[in-house]
């Protein structure tokens, strides 16, 4: 085989962040068919700068016809919509945002990428002009108050406070656009957000402060108003810095992926062909410190792969032929044949995808209710700030003060800790899950599993490892053993696959016939071998012997000329398991074994853990069990993986599947977890406990803020930059407390 490339790599030019279309773009290009009618797109959305803009966006396309969800993720900015093709299309939806206030466009992670860069630039920029006007106003409001007052002329007062003016003007122009532009397209849209307020108590204390010195007064407001734009362009920008490093998960995630892979033609040649080229069946080459490109099994070569991104397993893991790679390892030694089951699309980096943006965007019904009060806020907010300003003035305060108490209710009310109440506890527990190989494909999964107080395990699977372990029977030679595997390659038998697996690089005899439901036979060398059960190879009495010794093992003999071997094919226990229970039994959980194996197969892992047990259980049987767990009023986690747990997992309080699953059992689980240990059972519950008090918590904090704030601003206790301050100071305390979700115990 020649090792050569016969041509050269096709370049892969890196696109630039994508315009919003033009006019008369096909949206369909970029819908995702769903089947039955049903259509999804996912799109960019200008415009959306904080929480509050979430509910305003997904209830206005909820009461679009034909739109049956609409979901916001707000770290990255993308609308994800499902419709009926019969009743809209996405030039519809489009309109529908654009009326809105927002303008969309087809996502492209690349595009929102380059926007967030030039947006972070664009807040630094505002930034710096709002701190160099805040400095220089500051210092001049100290050369006019540093002496007597008594000495200051009202013409040297009215010439210091036009200079601020003239400094504050194009400054609060130019470092306010964030907010007005903001505040401009919600109230396009017939919308109030948050930035509604902000823009109002800014541009009201700017031109007040204008009229001020236009009639000579003691006192003008143009530092406090340049001010409160400094503080919270601060709280802007480091709200965006936290968004961009909550996608720098999923960020890792698309960096494992390989844009291209080395194709084996026909005639033995290599060819790098991008990833979208490579079909299921097809062979391609993986040299040593390359990432995998597809998923697939090995048919030629040895290495190393550094699979945690799938095992968690941080050291290298040895890999032959016959094992499974996946898409994202990576290669640390030898070249490796693959044939390739999933390549562009369906493939485990795809799935771990997936569920972590499942993740993010989720739903809880804490964050339903944080973003109904958001939406509810704005007008709220408006209706006190002006019956403040009329309850002063009626009580027979000047319309200049009344007014700056007005503002300060504005500023002091923004909803931004609400805002970021839930989202910011979530986006941290689903990074801390993730950490822990955890990935949730509910919605309300946390807060689920913070109310277990019961876990009900399957065994084979779940407590033991996916695959079988063989014992090797003593006095076997090495000529045998190979002998064996390559017979054992022959047979469609589940056991004689656990014993193909553990002699890999054999190949199947050519001249081997297998009698069903007794195992497979050939003659090497003029010598007949078989492989099967006992009565097939004659090997009952040696069978015995094995039994004895591994009562919960399956046996398979295999017999060569006249000696007989039985291998022991059993179930190993995942590497953690008996800690992992200890953990749970400690953390008052209470714990059991459902599972269909053989009863004393159940008995000796649920000896071995301290664990109450049921084996021979049909589907059913599980359902009825855990209804009755139900009926005594426990709320139970169900881990299980097989093709029977669905029905069980379905039922259960919140269920959990390894990764390892049939996809009909992670369909039915509300998250899944990878690896071989299963310490991810017990950091999700530990998470979620640990999530749900901290949404708790945080809502409180947004509650008891505006509780103690406001009533402090009607009253008139505070200044506009006091109150811009506390607000920034609200929202910077909910999203400390929510790094707490990191520290899951439980």
């Amino acid at each position: 085989m020649s090792t050569a490339l016969t041509a050269d790599p096709p370049r892969l030019d890196v696109a630039a962040p994508a315009p919003p279309p033009v006019a008369g773009t096909d949206l369909s290009l970029f819908v995702e068919p769903l089947g039955d009618g049903r259509a999804r797109m996912d799109f960019a959305v200008d415009g959306i700068t904080c929480a509050a803009c979430m509910p305003v966006i997904e209830q206005g396309l909820a009461r679009e016809s034909g739109v049956e969800t609409a979901r916001i993720n707000l770290t990255h900015r993308r609308l994800t919509v499902e419709w009926r093709e019969a009743a809209t299309t996405p030039q519809a939806i489009v309109q529908r945002l654009a009326a809105m206030g927002f303008r969309a466009f087809p996502f492209d992670p690349k595009a929102v990428e380059g926007e967030e860069a030039r947006e972070a630039r664009f807040l630094l920029q505002c930034l710096g002009v709002a701190g160099f006007a805040m400095m220089n106003i500051m210092l001049l409001s100290v050369s006019v108050w540093s002496g007597n007052v008594s000495d200051i002329t009202q013409e040297q007062r009215d010439f210091f406070h036009w200079l601020s003016a003239l400094i504050a003007v194009p400054a609060v122009a130019y470092a306010g656009r964030p907010f007005f532009r903001s505040a401009r397209m919600a109230i396009a849209a017939r919308q109030l957000n948050m930035d509604v307020p902000i823009s109002l108590g800014v541009l009201l204390a700017v031109g007040m402060s204008l009229v001020e010195t236009a009639h000579h007064a003691t006192h003008a407001y143009f530092d406090s108003a340049v001010m409160l734009l400094f503080f919270l362009l601060i709280g802007r920008y480091f709200e965006q810095l936290m968004r961009r490093k909550t996608r720098s998960v999923a960020a890792n995630i698309a960096a494992l992926r390989a844009e291209t892979a080395v194709r084996i033609m026909p005639d033995g040649t290599l060819r790098q062909v991008p990833i979208a080229a490579i079909a299921t069946g097809e062979t391609v080459l993986v040299r040593p410190g390359e990432r995998v490109a597809v998923d697939g099994v090995i048919r030629a070569g040895r290495s190393a792969l550094d699979q945690s991104l799938v095992t968690g397993e941080t050291l290298p893991q040895e890999v032959g032929p016959g094992d499974a790679v996946y898409a994202g390892t990576l290669n640390t030694s030898g070249s490796l044949t693959v044939e390739v089951r999933a390549a562009a699309r369906g493939t485990l980096l795809d799935e771990v995808g997936r569920l972590l943006e499942t993740a993010l965007e989720a739903r809880s019904s804490y964050r339903r209710l944080a973003d109904r009060a958001a939406a509810l806020y704005s007008p709220v907010v408006h209706i006190t700030a002006i019956a403040t300003l009329a309850g002063w003035i009626i009580a027979g305060l000047a319309w200049q003060p009344a007014l700056i108490i007005a503002i300060t209710v504005l500023i002091i009310t923004c909803p931004c800790a609400l805002g970021l109440a839930i989202p910011a506890v979530q986006v941290v527990a689903s990074g801390a899950l993730f950490k822990a190989h955890v990935l949730l494909q509910s919605g309300d999964a946390l807060e689920r599993l913070a109310e277990v107080d019961t876990v009900v395990f399957d065994k084979t699977g779940t407590l033991t490892l996916p695959d079988p372990a063989l014992d090797r029977p003593a006095g076997l030679s090495d000529e045998a053993f190979a002998l064996a595997g390559r017979l054992a390659l022959s047979s469609h038998h589940p056991l004689a696959r656990a014993l193909a697996a553990a002699t890999p690089g054999g190949r199947p005899l050519d001249e081997a016939s297998e009698e069903t439901g007794r195992g497979v036979r050939a003659v090497v060398d003029g010598v007949e071998i078989r492989l099967g059960s006992l009565a097939f190879c004659d090997a009952v009495a040696e069978g015995a012997a094995v039994a004895a010794a591994h009562p919960d093992a399956s046996l398979i003999a295999f017999r060569h000329g006249d000696l007989a071997h039985v291998f022991a094919v059993r179930q190993v226990l995942r590497p953690d398991a008996a800690a992992v229970i200890a953990a749970l039994r400690k953390a008052g959980l209470a714990m059991e074994i459902l599972s269909g194996d053989r009863p004393e197969a159940v008995a000796t892992v649920a000896d071995a853990l301290g664990i109450a047990a049921a084996g021979g259980m049909k589907p059913a049987d599980k359902i009825a069990r855990l209804d009755a767990l139900k009926a005594e009023g426990r709320r139970v986690l169900m881990v299980g993986d097989g093709l029977n747990d669905a029905p069980a997992l379905a039922r259960a309080h919140v269920s959990m599947s390894p990764i390892t699953a049939v996809h009909l059992t992670q369909a039915a689980a509300d998250a899944v977890f990878l690896g071989d240990r299963l310490a991810p059972v017990a950091h999700a519950l530990a998470v979620s406990r640990t999530a749900v008090r901290l949404m708790k918590e945080n809502l409180w904090i947004a509650v008891v803020y505006n509780a103690i704030a406001v009533p402090i601003a009607i009253a008139g206790w505070v200044t506009p930059l006091i109150a811009a301050l506390a607000m920034s100071g609200s929202s910077v305390i909910v999203t400390a407390n929510a790094l707490r979700a990191r520290r899951g115990r439980l």
